[in-house]
């Protein structure tokens, strides 16, 4: 059985704001994702506002009929934030100004103390909370120490490899921190890089519940549309 897709509409929101206009409108991807097969919505609200906006998570929230994945910082202002919206899930990334989108996971084990009150008050709330980590066994073991719900292993290493062998040991690095995970109770995710070339293997992973993929879609979207692209995605993920 596949996992789970959340498309990420990010960048949806990234040509809208190159224009500061209104379109396109992310909302409107996320009830085309849905169409489409998508079975959650993820977006990153970032603290320089790049791209997504709070009005748009606030909206999400209301129109979004699957699950709605807030990415974020583990800052005060944003933990105010989920907890105001209430978004099904919260996934925990780290977050550098200069950077051009995320890159690598969260250092769970070096972050511990400034991570496990966030958890703790997310979880509280109600809200699924999910760390974004390097396929590493020390960050799965302090994953689960500070009670989150789930991890989402960066699959980065596996989508740049430049030839098969350095492609397989970085898939090899998932499956077994994805083993690990499961059988330390965690809900298994992943994600980062991932196309409609290179989902397969992922995808194929018994361990893997979810998979958040964003660029390569909206990519596709822009030339075929979002429900298409959507699909597409999802029979490349059944496609081992």
């Amino acid at each position: 059985m596949a996992p789970r897709l959340g498309v990420n509409i990010d960048h949806v929101a990234t040509v809208r704001q190159a224009r500061r206009v209104s379109e396109p409108d992310p909302i409107q991807a996320a009830v085309l994702a849905e169409l489409g097969g998508a079975d959650g919505i993820t977006v990153h609200l970032r603290h320089d506002r790049r791209h997504i906006q709070d009005r748009d998570v606030e909206m999400l929230r209301q129109v979004v009929k699957t699950r709605l994945n807030l990415e974020m910082a583990a800052t005060q202002e944003m933990v105010r934030i989920a907890l105001t919206v209430k978004p099904t899930q919260a996934t925990l990334v780290p977050e550098r100004r200069e950077e051009l989108t995320t890159e690598g996971g969260l250092d769970v084990v070096l972050n511990s103390v400034q991570l496990r009150p966030v958890v703790k008050t997310l979880s509280e709330a109600g809200v699924e909370v999910s760390l974004f980590v390097d396929p590493d066994f020390e960050q799965m073991k302090e994953a689960h120490k500070l009670d989150a719900r789930a991890v989402e292993i960066n699959t980065a290493a596996y989508a740049d490899a430049a030839d098969s062998r350095s492609r397989d040991a970085a898939l090899r690095r998932v499956v077994d921190a994805a083993r690990l995970g499961r059988k330390l109770g965690l809900l298994v995710h992943a994600g980062h890089g991932l196309t409609y070339q290179n989902v397969g293997a992922v995808a194929a992973v018994p361990e893997i519940a979810e998979l958040n993929i964003g660029h390569n879609i909206v990519a596709r979207a822009v030339l075929v549309g979002m429900e298409r692209a959507v699909r597409e995605m999802r029979e490349a993920m059944r496609a081992t």
